[in-house]
Parts: structure tokens; sequence; C-alpha cells
């Protein structure tokens, strides 16, 4: 058998779940001489196109049974399936059973993953899990070199052209087998993942990661890295599931940086605008208008803020979207935009317009991943939430109504900021960001110098940390940090307390005359 010839399309099986694209595939199987095996809806959508269909069950002399559980799962549908054409001994054991030889199989899988994402129930879930399905594909795949095997409905063209050109070839029918094991490999994953949830295991003992691939990137975050974006099924708005209305095609640290921001600004119920710089919370603010709010989280670091992205929590309107655009900026997320909005920002070609249709829930479950060495880690999403009836008031001083808001929004925004943390905020925007040090305590200097600076940039008497509040995202080891940020103006602090020297610190408080509350809960983003 010569491996390297195109092998003709003699018989073929179809089963399909989506029907898009089955006619013309149909058509140029007919076309082309082969008979088309076929059960179900499938079979019918064939016949009702004009096309002659074989029904499996004819073919087999056995009947559906088991309100159609069983229909494939049948020696003379497997055994035409997996029967090497090589071998003289299966050819001959395929003769004396008069099993005849299938040369493709189409499959595509009950829509398990839609009906979960749907709400379904389990009853409805688990008959939406496909057997006989899989079972054909895994069988096609493994003889793929006399088998071709197609998933998905983006792969008939591929095979309508190898029909016009005599038949698939190896090379060809061998991709189709490895995709073909991966959709399986992501179907039965998806399974676990359901059973898991179902039974409140969120960290399972065996964890099967799957993904479509959305798109090959350019590159991955240096241009010697390949890299490409990859969805889920996760209905959580964002990135994965945002439209992109203008500009070029995002890149892997866009990407990457969009979902930190729009994670971020989702935190927030009152108009809020966050931009975002490799990943950190540069500036954010809350106001009475979005307007309002780009001007606040602008002023905190306007020089990081050049090339940024930049989320909202609201819907963009022309107004803000004008002022955005004044600036380079990379990409723009937000749930919707008005017509003004987009009108304003065509201009800008490159500028990318991501519309998600609404927030992710910030209260939300879910895993995160990171890939290590040899594995990964996994854990579940940081949730978690602090209210003014969660913190504790450590000092002998009370923080006032206004402080208390600024805390829990600076408080918010550390959740988002790489660790060691340290955030300045006054009246509902950040006034300094200190992200990513190896000392909480330079956190606090940067974050008060960079505000010094700005201070003198707009030719303010004193930098805006002068009257502010401070965040930490863990706990102060030593005073010294709790003393920069007194330093820099703060009057009120808050952190998750649990330090062997939390009397010290709290001391410390003290002697400045500032407020401190704990919130019990840290908030590490490495």
């Amino acid at each position: 058998m010569d491996q390297s010839a195109p092998l003709r399309v003699s018989r073929a099986l179809i089963s399909v779940s989506d029907k898009t694209g089955l006619i013309d595939l149909g058509r140029a199987l007919v076309a082309h001489g082969a008979e088309i095996l076929s059960t179900g809806g499938s079979a019918k959508a064939l016949r009702d196109a004009g096309l002659p269909v074989t029904e499996v069950s004819d073919h087999t002399g056995f009947p559906e049974i088991l309100d159609g559980r069983v229909k494939t799962l049948v020696p003379q549908i497997h055994g035409g399936i997996l029967g090497r054409r090589d071998l003289p001994a299966h050819v001959e054991q395929m003769q004396a059973h008069q099993i005849s030889p299938i040369d493709l199989v189409a499959v595509n899988l009950y829509p398990f993953e839609a009906t979960v994402a749907s709400g379904a129930g389990a009853e409805d879930c688990i008959e939406n899990i496909d057997i006989g399905g899989p079972a054909l594909i895994r069988a096609a795949a493994k003889n793929h070199d006399h088998v071709a095997v197609l998933t998905s409905p983006t792969q008939y063209a591929e095979i309508i052209t190898a029909l016009e050109q005599g038949g698939t070839t190896l090379q060809a029918r061998r991709a189709l087998a490895g995709a073909a094991y991966a959709r399986t490999s992501a179907y039965d994953a998806a399974i676990s993942a359901w059973f898991a949830k179902e039974r409140g295991d969120l960290l399972p003992e065996r964890l099967t990661i799957a993904g479509e691939r959305a798109e090959v990137l350019r590159y991955g975050e240096n241009p010697h890295q390949q890299a490409a974006f990859y969805r889920n099924g996760e209905a959580r708005p964002g990135v994965a599931t945002a439209r992109q209305v203008q500009g070029k095609a995002l890149s892997y640290n866009n990407l990457n940086d969009t979902d930190a921001a729009f994670e971020a600004v989702a935190e927030f119920s009152e108009p809020a605008v966050l931009i975002v710089k490799h990943a950190n919370p540069c500036g954010v603010a809350t106001a009475s208008s979005l307007s309002s709010a780009w001007d606040l989280a602008l002023r905190c670091d306007p020089v990081s803020a050049f090339g940024g992205i930049v989320a909202l929590n609201h819907a963009l309107d022309e107004e803000t979207a004008e002022k955005i655009a004044s600036i380079f900026t990379e990409v723009i997320v937000a749930p919707d935009a008005t017509e003004g909005a987009m009108n304003a920002l065509a201009r800008k070609k490159n500028l990318r317009l991501l519309l998600t249709g609404a927030l992710p829930d910030p209260s939300q479950g879910g895993l995160v991943v990171r890939s290590l060495a040899g594995g990964f880690l996994a854990q579940t999403r940081d949730n978690g939430r602090i209210g003014v009836a969660d913190l504790k008031v450590v000092t002998k001083k009370a923080p006032t109504e206004t402080e208390m808001a600024d805390l829990l929004f600076a408080f918010r925004v550390a959740k988002h900021v790489k660790s060691n943390a340290i955030v300045y905020a006054k009246d509902g925007a950040t006034v300094g960001v200190g992200a990513g040090q190896m000392s909480r305590l330079d956190s606090a200097r940067i974050a008060a110098s960079k505000a010094g600076d700005i201070a003198r940039t707009l030719g303010l008497d004193a930098p805006l940390t002068q009257g502010s509040v401070a965040a930490s995202d863990a706990f102060f080891p030593f005073a010294d940090g709790l003393e920069t940020i007194v330093a820099a103006g703060a009057t009120a602090v808050i952190q998750p307390g649990g330090s062997i020297r939390d009397d010290e610190v709290i001391a410390a408080a003290d002697a400045a005359g500032i407020a401190m509350v704990f919130t019990g809960m840290r908030h590490f983003r490495h």
C-alpha cells in the first residue's frame, strides 16, 4: 500500500450535532462517488437536501435502541473504521463478517459545554454527554493511516478540496487525528470539571486544562517568543468574550494587561476609570461621571499612562472618549460605548476598543492557573472583598467617614497591584502607587516620590499624598514602612495585620496620631 498516495473516500459516516456546512460536505462526497452512512437528524438533513443516505441501522442490520443511546456502538461500524486495509488478516475478517470499510468519519459531539453554560440542570447536562461520538472519533483517529476524521465544520473545506484532488493524504489525516484527540480531550475535561463543580471539589485529584485556540499572536512577551490566545469556554465577561470594535490585532501583552485592567475596574459600582501599565494600575478613580474619573485617574501618574490600557466600568461616553484619545492609548475596554464615543475614537486607527457587554463579578469563584517547570499551580480566584463591618480599628484614633471610604477604595485597588503593594488614595482616586518591589518600604517610598514629582509638574504646593490614606496588600513587617507613609502625609492606613510586630506598628501609628484598621485578609498578587 502506497502511503504517499491520496486515499479515495468510498464510504463516509456522518453523525453531527452541529449541522453547519453539512449539506456542502454531503454534496461533495456524493459527487465523488462516496456512500454516506448517517443517523437521526444528520440523515434527515442530508435526505431533505436530496442526497442519498443509508441509515446506519439499515447498514448494520441492528436497530437503534435505548432512546438512541446505542446506534453506532456495533462491530459493523467500529470494525469498518478500525480495520487495517494493509493487513490481510484484518481484510479477511472484515469480509468474513460482512464489515465494509469506512474511509471518513464526520462527527461533532453533543453540545455538553453549551448545555452547562446555559445553566441547565444536572439531568440535561448528563443527557448531553456524548458516548458514541467520542468512541467513533477516537477509533478513526487511531486508524488515521486509512481513515480521515472530521470533528468541526471548519475542517470541511479542506476535505472538499482533497476530494476534488483524488482523496485524503496521510499528512492531512495525521493532522486531523491530532485535532480529533484534542477535541475529545477537551470534551472529557469539560465533563470532569462539571462533575467536580457539582460535588464542590474545587481542586480535584486530576485537573485537566483545555482551551480552543482563538488566535495565533505575532509573538509573546518578547519578539523571540511564540504565543497564542486560547479560550476555555468560561462565560466570564472580559477579553476572551469581548467584541473588538476597532484597532489592530491585540498582542500578548495587550491581552494580559487588558484582562488585569478590566478585572480591577469591576471592583467598583460607581463610575470608575482604571489605567494599567504592565499589568499594574497606575491611576484609578471613581467619580460622578467617567469624564471626571478619567481626569483624577490620569492625574495620579500621567507619565506611566502613556501607552497604557484604560478600563471603564460604565458605558464609554463621547466626552470621556475624546479625553482618552488625546493621549497615546493602546486599548480601551468597557461594557459598552455610545455611538458618539465610537465615532470619537474612529480616527485613532490603531487604538483597540473592546466592548464586553457586561462586567465580571468580583465575588465569583473560579480557578487561576500558573505554569511551573514540570507542572502548574492552581488556586481559587482572589474573590475576597472587605466591607466596613470587616474592619478592626486598632489605633486610638478611628478613621473619619471620608477616610473610611478612601481606605476601602485603596484596599480594593491594592488587591490588583503587584506585591509588595502600597496605594495612596484621596477622595476616591489614587494619588500614588508603589508596585512589585522586593520591600514594602521601597513601595511606600516610590509611590510617595512619584507623587512629589507629579506635584512639581502640576505646580501644586504639596504632593497629593498630603491628607491621603494608604493601603498595604499585606502586613508591615516593621514600623519603617508605616513611618514612610506617615511622612508622605497619610492620615489613615488599612492593612491586613498579622505580623509578629503588629504592636510595634500600632504604636508607631498612635505616636503619629493617625488611624489604622486591620482587614484580616491579605491580597498578595505575584
